[in-house]
């Protein structure tokens, strides 16, 4: 025992310091950081981690950290960056999507990204959709950024001599807020660099704090070949492909709202535009091409390339999304920055795309964008019909309960519906790209899960089921963050790479379900081994469970101020001790330490390693993170008017307090039955509320945490009570058997 709580202790120092033994894959996932969003945008958990210098490699590892590109990266935030040679062209099309590249209809960029590193590129800014104005601003500041209202195209831009300027400029700064807009023109101009935009995005993103554009041109036919001579930085906005969408200077609220025959005219004319450019680059500029934005209201995954020596053939991705086929709006500034030589500015949260393994194909980024797709058009019915059966069941349970009967068949649906929740997890281990595989996969997993329950030799046990579904959900989620956060991405439970919420780590609701299985299954362990051996179960395993979803493996700020009350509530009622408001809210002071403290180390590590942790930490030295919490605020309230979350905790509440205040009417009894089975089972729960409440009240998810905890904590309970009822019944004596003991 002594030896394991020491290898533990190591463990966890190592998880506290970022040096985890079991290195997290590249096409693991940034939120928001809300994966993991910009300093920016709202309520998001997105988060940054280490990158190199950019330099093509002729075979790289998946992205991870190490001492080279700390030291690499932390010389660029000081303004050590050795000079590059060469010169960067950004070709910024707007709209475009890797379904839209084909070499009949798009032969100029179809030989771009031939010649390329390719990836997806995540366009999320503040909104659900992102406008060119939007996208053009967001690489000017180099975080996500938005100009205040609903928008489309970005200003054009008025010729001065032989640059421009962007009219009302200032009112970005100083009424919209947007303090990081200009960065990426001030960092050039600061260098002493001259800059060439081509068409009003480009100006948009070469402007310094002033709006000036050192050169500016209408269209490639302008660019001279002193501008290519001298400049060494040329920006291209190719708008011909999301113009047709824009209504009024707004994106439309349509999906889709060009015939496919209108839509490929206007990528003939986009494709003309990026290879007049193309056509006269001087050999060796490093090129990236970005489809900046979305087109409709539906937010799509987009075209990222990136061509340069050793690039070809290879997946492009960033630490700042720590997955290696996916990057962010944000990583442009960084790259145009890191290629040029010129330092990145601190406020600049995207670290410069690098190509990784071999194999990207265009057809296997289509399919990526198309899975989110799936994923995304399924997400509200499957919550909907979540909601649906959670109500359905506590109305038959609270029928058939009161009449003691059926109580084997309320068992199994009770089992069955706790089941759900993971199995929305476990289908990402097997290939899916279709809704029918999508639900076939889930609905297989579920079959296994319940018979595992409910078929194992632990089912005659009242507690056999929940260890089981607990233990499931827990082990699931535990292992993802070991290994990357591979099945939370596209997933019902988690996030998705084109709503730019998360990336990687642990998800809100992810980590409801992660704390009540935790909990629950060290209580059932504290059941079977009472005493001191189970209070150090849920004391250990659940500080473990904490320390996976705060470090730099989950990065989830919210659920550690939740899971630490959690954690201390559990043991305290399962040691018999009171619980005090006064307690309680010294254990939630404990959790924000603790979380700060996870802060505070990661915002001592250069500012690509930085996950949205360490930036809250510098948010709070630089007073923008009240502008934080206050988001988080609104989005936190905004979910307690959800229809589908709201339903569960309505019913699931409901039924719990009357079963408890009136067992015999509401639930014959199977609360109190279960409580008294198990006294560990009662603190278990306590705690599970506990962290549920709490992290509702921390978390922009709100609602979400608590209907997520009760939807797996509530079924199980009740499928215990129940087990222990049965139990009674088969245990008690026959007629018979009592006449033939008092003949004895």
């Amino acid at each position: 025992m002594r030896r394991a709580l020491i290898v533990l202790a190591v463990l966890l120092g190592q998880l506290l310091t970022g040096q985890v033994l079991l290195a997290a894959p590249a096409s693991h996932a940034a939120t928001g950081t809300t994966a993991t969003t910009g300093a920016g945008a709202p309520a998001a958990d997105r988060t940054t981690a280490t990158t190199g210098t950019g330099a093509p490699v002729a075979d790289r590892t998946p992205i991870t950290a190490g001492a080279a590109v700390a030291g690499s990266r932390a010389a660029a935030a000081e303004g050590r960056v050795e000079a590059a040679e060469g010169r960067v062209a950004l070709i910024g099309v707007p709209a475009l999507h890797w379904n839209d590249l084909t070499q009949a209809d798009t032969p100029h960029l179809w030989s771009l990204v031939s010649s390329s590193a390719i990836g997806s590129l995540s366009v999320r800014t503040v909104g659900n959709v992102t406008c060119p104005y939007d996208a053009w601003l967001t690489v000017s500041a180099g975080t996500r950024s938005a100009v205040g209202y609903g928008c489309g195209a970005p200003p054009a831009p008025e010729q001065r001599g032989a640059g421009a300027a962007i009219p009302d400029y200032r009112y970005l700064i100083d009424v919209a807020g947007q303090r990081e807009a200009g960065n990426l023109g001030e960092a050039l101009k600061a260098a002493g660099q001259c800059s060439v935009a081509i068409g009003p995005g480009a100006a948009l993103a070469l402007a310094d704090r002033q709006g000036a554009v050192p050169r500016y041109h209408a269209s490639p036919a302008g660019l001279g070949a002193g501008d290519l001579e001298q400049c060494r930085m040329v920006a291209l906005d190719v708008d011909d492909l999301v113009r047709p969408y824009l209504t009024g200077d707004r994106l439309p609220k349509t999906p889709e709202q060009l015939a496919p025959a209108q839509r490929r005219a206007a990528l003939r004319l986009a494709d003309a535009k990026a290879g007049a450019l193309l056509s006269i680059l001087p050999a060796g500029t490093t090129v990236l091409l970005a489809g900046l934005s979305d087109h409709g209201s539906v937010p799509h995954l987009r075209v990222a390339a990136l061509r340069e020596p050793g690039a070809e053939g290879r997946l492009l991705g960033a630490a700042s999304t720590r997955r290696e086929d996916i990057s962010i709006l944000p990583d442009l500034t960084a790259t145009v920055l890191t290629k040029l030589g010129v330092p990145v500015p601190p406020t600049v949260v995207g670290v410069p795309m690098r190509a990784g393994e071999r194999g990207a194909t265009i057809d296997r980024l289509a399919r990526a964008d198309a899975s989110a797709q799936t994923m995304r058009s399924a997400k509200g019915q499957y919550f909907t019909a979540l909601a649906v059966l959670q109500v359905l069941f506590y109305v038959l349970a609270f029928v058939l309960l009161r009449r003691r009967r059926r109580l084997p068949w309320v068992r199994v649906a009770a089992v069955a519906l706790a089941a759900l929740p993971v199995t929305s997890f476990l289908v990402n281990l097997l290939p899916w790209a279709t809704h029918l595989q999508l639900f076939g996969g889930m609905l297989a997993w579920w079959a296994v899960i319940v018979t595992l329950a409910l078929a194992g030799p632990w089912r005659r046990r009242p507690l056999g089921p929940l260890a089981v579904v607990a233990g499931v959900t827990a082990c699931t989620l535990a292992a993802d963050l070991l290994t990357g956060t591979t099945l939370q991405l596209n997933s019902f439970m988690g996030y998705s790479a084109e709503q730019g919420a998360r990336y990687f780590g642990l998800g809100n609701i992810p980590f409801a379900l992660f704390a009540t299985g935790t909990l629950l299954t060290t209580t059932a362990i504290a059941h079977r081994w009472p005493g001191r051996i189970g209070l150090a179960a849920i004391v250990v395993l659940g500080a473990a469970a904490m320390v996976l979803g705060g470090s730099g493996l989950g990065s989830d700020f919210g659920g550690v101020i939740a899971f630490v009350p959690g954690i201390a509530v559990t043991a305290l009622v399962l040691s018999g001790k009171r619980v005090s408001l006064v307690k309680l809210a010294l254990f939630c002071v404990a959790g924000g330490v603790i979380v700060m403290t996870f802060a505070w180390l990661n915002y001592l590590k250069p500012p690509s390693e930085q996950t949205h942790l360490g930036r809250f930490v510098g948010q709070v030295l630089t007073g923008e993170a009240l502008d934080v919490i206050w988001r988080k605020l609104q989005a936190m309230l905004g979910t307690l008017l959800s229809p589908n979350l709201m339903p569960i905790v309505i019913v699931a509440v409901a039924f719990l307090v009357y079963a408890i205040l009136r067992p015999e009417q509401a639930s014959a009894g199977v609360v109190p039955a279960a409580f008294e089975h198990s006294p560990a089972l009662r603190a278990g729960l306590i705690g599970t509320l506990v962290a549920g409440v709490v992290g509702m009240l921390v978390n922009d998810s709100g609602a979400a945490v608590l209907s997520m905890a009760l939807a797996l904590a509530v079924p199980l309970l009740l499928a215990t009570g129940i087990g222990v009822l049965v139990a009674r019944e088969e245990s008690v004596p026959g007629v018979g058997e009592q006449l033939a003991g008092v003949a004895k």
